[in-house]
């Protein structure tokens, strides 16, 4: 089920029982944010929509499809509201004003926390899970300066980087994006810390309630992070690395990309010195992001209108200071004949991702990193709902 997205959602409902009906709409198989939104445009309500499901799945050559039961999102909402946590809706005022702009954005988001910092221009800071000890400083230097400047600081409470911008914005505001549920806390080291920003900051995720966090989350949830913000500044990363997919997101959604330099020779800077090399804002000091940043939050610079998700990886690779229009031929490696295995059952029509992973025979632990290299070098394109796509 696809279609075509909307700049203009539907607006939301307000009765209780017509917010349960987005939510068991949303968690209808096979109904991801594309064709959530075209079944709202196209029947007016998502009840209406939820009557038309069984339908349209017939038609789609689909029997005996049933959409999400009504007792299954009653248990998420009623669960989520026991936790402290708070739905919010696209189109609601309490929804993140620029993640509302992206064609992807999240039908519905749980929010835990302080409500009022998502309406405050944001600036993510993401980097490597391995940090060196000059990486956490900076992010620390960063995450302080960029508070004290009024920017609330986004990350993913991953290691290293993510942990040390969180820390040092606490007291003036910082935004988790979950990779799986709201109160799902990954890895577990960070409980503490994930407990002081549902208190002092804000946890979101378009995840149910409870679901643990999977591999292919990720790249996904990396969309809402630089969503949310005016730009993304990535600390340290490696050149094959997940936080290029944050910043290649970044550009593709018309927001500033912005790298620390490191020394040519540390690995962890690898992907920084390419992102700079092909465009991005060199960062010194937070002094340095609020210039940049400082005409599209004053109007003086609007921001750029996101990529469509269909545009070739050749003009990605063009256009995106994450993806570098040419490199050196990688060396032959035992994961070439997985690469050539997915690109061969990959075409332009989207293809579920669960559906790839069965028909090669593999496994989510053993395919999920060819998938992230695959879709940092352009050669594939990850769609709402969990589909793959050819970068054509």
């Amino acid at each position: 089920m696809v279609g075509d997205t909307s700049a203009h959602p539907p607006l939301p409902p307000t009765q209780e029982d017509d917010r349960l009906d987005w939510l068991r709409l949303l968690r209808s198989r096979r109904v991801g944010i594309v064709t959530f939104m075209r079944l709202l445009r196209e029947h007016g309500t998502a009840r209406a929509a939820l009557a038309a499901l069984p339908a349209i799945a017939r038609a789609a050559g689909v029997e005996d499809y049933a959409p999400c039961p009504e007792g299954v999102a009653l248990a998420e909402y009623r669960a989520g509201l026991a936790r402290g946590a708070r739905l919010l809706l696209r189109g609601e005022a309490a929804y993140p004003p620029l993640l509302a702009l992206l064609p992807d954005a999240p039908p519905l988001l749980w929010a835990l926390g302080d409500l009022t910092l998502a309406a405050r221009p944001m600036v993510a800071l993401v980097g490597a899970r391995n940090a060196s000890s000059l990486g956490l400083r900076m992010a620390r230097q960063l995450a302080e300066g960029l508070g004290g400047a009024g920017f609330v600081v986004v990350s993913g409470l991953a290691r290293g980087i993510d942990t040390a911008a969180h820390r040092a914005a606490l007291p003036t505001g910082t935004v988790a994006v979950m990779a799986g549920g709201v109160d799902h806390v990954y890895p577990p080291e960070n409980a503490d810390l994930a407990d002081e920003i549902a208190r002092r900051g804000l946890r979101l995720s378009e995840h149910p309630i409870g679901l643990e966090p999977q591999a292919r989350h990720f790249p996904a949830r990396n969309r809402i992070v630089s969503g949310l913000c005016h730009g993304v500044v990535v600390v340290e990363a490696a050149e094959r690395s997940g936080t290029l997919i944050t910043a290649r997101a970044c550009a593709d959604q018309g927001r500033e990309v912005l790298a620390v330099p490191g020394h040519p020779m540390d690995p962890r800077a690898a992907g920084c010195n390419l992102l700079i090399r092909d465009g991005a804002t060199l960062v010194r000091s937070a002094e340095d992001v609020v210039e940049a940043l400082g005409p599209s939050l004053d109007g003086s610079r609007p921001l750029a209108a996101p990529r469509a998700a269909s545009e070739t990886g050749s003009a990605r690779r063009e256009r995106t200071p994450s993806a570098p229009a040419s490199r050196p031929a990688p060396v032959a490696s035992p994961s070439d004949d997985l690469r050539a295995r997915i690109l061969d059952r990959l075409g332009p029509s989207p293809l579920a991702e669960d559906q790839l992973i069965r028909d090669l025979g593999g496994s989510v632990a053993a395919l999920a990193p060819t998938l992230t290299d695959l879709e940092i070098d352009g050669l594939i394109i990850r769609q709402p709902g969990g589909l793959l796509a050819l970068a054509a």
